[in-house]
């Protein structure tokens, strides 16, 4: 398993700075680029790229001067928008960004599900998160059906022609948030959909992370080093679910944090055995959003962990077998 970095935390650095930094951090062997959508596209401009062979060649070299490779392009988006233009916009992001990912031979390109409104005349996303009043199972259904399903079908398929495969990142907000949501929408639209893992987005849900891996599995094509320290007093008296503002810190149910910041090693080590049990053997992609730590106090705790933990060999075989 190989440690990697997602880029957006250098965001003020031009690519060749970022690439300087990054290599200066030593142990990450990986960079995950984002390319539009949420995460911005401070590092890749794919419009640019998606028909240029002879820039997509000088950034290969950029990145094997560096000793790195691009674990995922992401572009963090909402697909299923009711605003017909906003959902345009993410979509022809991600398929720029699927030809793109061909063209530099990066095998996964990371993104959100998406979320629907509750009608074909709706202004705005509406996540669905109980069954009552009645009405709300009904809006879920319409959103699965008319919706997710047939978009991710086909925008599935789409990245398995170009040889890419759709890392979902489960999140709140969204059709896919949990594991359950995840398998889903995959049985409905096939094998190359699958899920970004970032832990963070379950430990605040109250999800064991392990058990969570074990039952994805192979759907598993990408995962996010995030971390979720939950406020006990907080949550105690609210619960989990918390719309405040990320800037009212101490008084919110839970914050990101650094890896280490918010679980200690023993838990990454168990959720470094549960990806090797389930046989993923690929990157993890450190995301840094801790507002209580800089950016090169919280990476290079995360490194310094996550380094102690990651398995960068494959198991030998046991003496007694």
């Amino acid at each position: 398993m190989k440690l990697g970095l997602f880029t957006p935390v250098f965001g003020k650095l031009n690519q060749d700075d970022m690439l300087a930094k990054v290599r200066a951090l030593g142990r990450i062997q990986a960079i995950e680029l984002g390319t539009g959508g949420w995460p911005g596209h401070d590092h890749l401009d794919v419009d640019a790229l998606v028909n240029d062979e002879r820039g997509t060649d000088r950034l290969k070299g950029k990145l094997t001067d560096a000793g790195l490779t691009i674990s995922a392009l992401s572009c963090h988006g909402n697909p299923l928008h009711p605003d017909k233009k906003t959902a345009q916009a993410y979509d022809d992001t991600f398929r720029k960004t699927v030809c793109l990912a061909k063209r530099l031979d990066v095998p996964v390109v990371v993104t959100f599900s998406g979320c629907p409104g509750d009608s074909d005349d709706a202004k705005h996303p509406n996540w669905i998160t109980t069954p009552w009043p009645p009405e709300f199972l009904d809006v879920l259904e319409w959103q699965w059906e008319k919706k997710a399903i047939p978009y991710w079908r086909e925008a599935g398929r789409f990245a398995s022609e170009h040889g890419v495969k759709v890392a979902l990142e489960a999140h709140p907000g969204f059709i896919v948030y949990n594991v359950e949501s995840m398998l889903k929408l995959r049985a409905a639209c096939g094998t190359n959909v699958g899920v970004n893992f970032d832990p963070s987005h379950f430990f605040w849900q109250g999800v064991d992370v392990p058990a969570a891996i074990r039952a994805l599995g192979d759907a598993i094509f990408h995962v996010h080093a995030k971390d979720v320290a939950l406020d006990r007093q907080n949550v105690a008296v609210n619960g989990v679910l918390d719309t405040k503002t990320y800037r009212r810190m101490a008084e919110r149910s839970w914050l990101f944090r650094s890896v280490g910041w918010g679980h200690d090693e023993l838990e990454w080590k168990r959720i470094v055995s549960a990806l090797r049990l389930a046989g993923y053997d690929y990157v993890m992609s450190i995301e840094h959003e801790d507002a209580l730590a800089s950016i090169d106090e919280g990476l290079n705790a995360a490194i310094d962990l996550l380094s102690r933990v990651i398995l960068t060999e494959q198991p030998v075989e046991a003496w007694w077998t």
